[in-house]
């Protein structure tokens, strides 16, 4: 890195600030060199001090989050995490912040004394967006346009395929953009994407709302099912099973793999194992090489599996290490991935 990462922390609680100053400064190659209160001290800051790297709250006084996204976006476009008490309602908030261009959101404790134990978590959210690609501003029409008829019957003879799916940094909108596309009828889909405990129950309910398919948050013992996306839910790792002729998953905890839970390599290893070459593997943007050592592991039972290319991805990171590995087959921009793997499905 040419520079210490600079950070402008942007919080209404005079602790969160104080802590997280302190807390991220002691991590290598991260400076913290400002902090605000609320959305106009953050203006006058980030014109003065140029960060690099903004952390944002969404309940803040004199102006909410969201709206302060809103303008920073359209006229000073910086790396954006937002840190914020996510209930359900705040859950669904920060789902509009990262299709507004926030990059990454991670969960803040209720308690603001306890935000010193999240620093670490923080630190790698901050490496990961550091240098990020800006997303394409979102499209705001979010009606069901399936671009393929929905009355297609076109991948009915691939009852008994999975696809498996993998993201972090950026993912959400990349994996709506692959999922929106897909027609009703495709076959089960498995999704693993870095986030909060909370998160993903929102998450699951607005890519239903925009998908052909039915799309949830798995539990454990969902049945992987033509028409279905299973999203893992946040802290549990999701594994894909087999009894029979019958796919099913199972949710459950376990350590960090890759320092996530859940994580890529959990899902893509148990792919490997009970779908082998039924299975099509799809690694999305994301930081580090969660799912890597996962897509090699499909590929060599025998799966087809594709990485979203360079200049579409947020972060190169994951794609990157499929790709040196050797694991992947095709390598696609985010607006082409479910097209391939539509054609791809119907010759497996």
């Amino acid at each position: 890195m040419p520079h210490d990462i600079k950070v402008l922390v942007v919080d209404d609680s005079a602790v969160v600030r104080k802590i997280f100053s302190e807390q991220l400064s002691k991590q290598k190659g991260i400076i913290v060199i400002g902090t605000a209160p609320d959305p106009y001290v953050a203006r006058d800051k980030i014109v003065k001090l140029k960060p690099d790297v903004i952390t944002l709250d969404i309940e803040m006084p004199r102006m909410d989050g969201i709206t302060f996204l809103k303008k920073l976006m359209k006229h000073y476009p910086l790396p954006v995490i937002i840190v914020s008490s996510l209930s359900t309602k705040g859950s669904k908030i920060a789902l509009d912040a990262l299709s507004l261009g926030a990059l990454e959101v991670i969960s803040k404790p209720s308690a603001a004394y306890s935000v010193g134990d999240m620093s670490l978590q923080l630190a790698e959210k901050i490496r990961a967006v550091y240098g990020a690609k800006r997303m394409a501003s979102p499209t705001q029409n979010t009606e069901k346009k399936p671009l393929i008829s929905i009355g297609s019957m076109a991948l009915a003879a691939t009852t008994n395929k999975v696809i498996a799916i993998g993201a972090s940094t950026g993912g959400t909108e990349a994996i709506k953009k692959v999922l929106t596309r897909l027609p009703h009828n495709t076959p089960g889909i498995v999704v693993v994407q870095h986030m909060p405990a909370q998160f993903t129950t929102s998450f699951a309910q607005r890519l239903d709302e925009l998908c052909q398919m039915r799309v949830k948050e798995a539990q454990n013992g969902d049945m992987v099912i033509n028409g279905q996306v299973l999203i893992a839910p946040g802290n549990y790792h999701m594994i894909f099973k087999r009894s029979g002729a019958r796919y099913y998953v199972e949710i459950k905890t376990g350590p960090l793999v890759h320092y996530q839970r859940p994580a890529v390599d959990v899902l893509f290893k148990s792919v490997a194992r009970f779908a082998g070459a039924n299975a099509l593997g799809i690694i999305l943007t994301g930081m580090g090489k969660d799912g890597a050592a996962g897509m090699l592991e499909m590929k060599k039972a025998g799966a087809i599996n594709i990485a979203q290319d360079e200049r579409s991805s947020v972060v190169f990171g994951m794609p990157k290490e499929a790709i040196n590995m050797g694991a992947v087959d095709y390598i696609q921009d985010i607006n082409c991935i479910a097209n391939k793997a539509i054609s791809l499905l119907e010759t497996m």
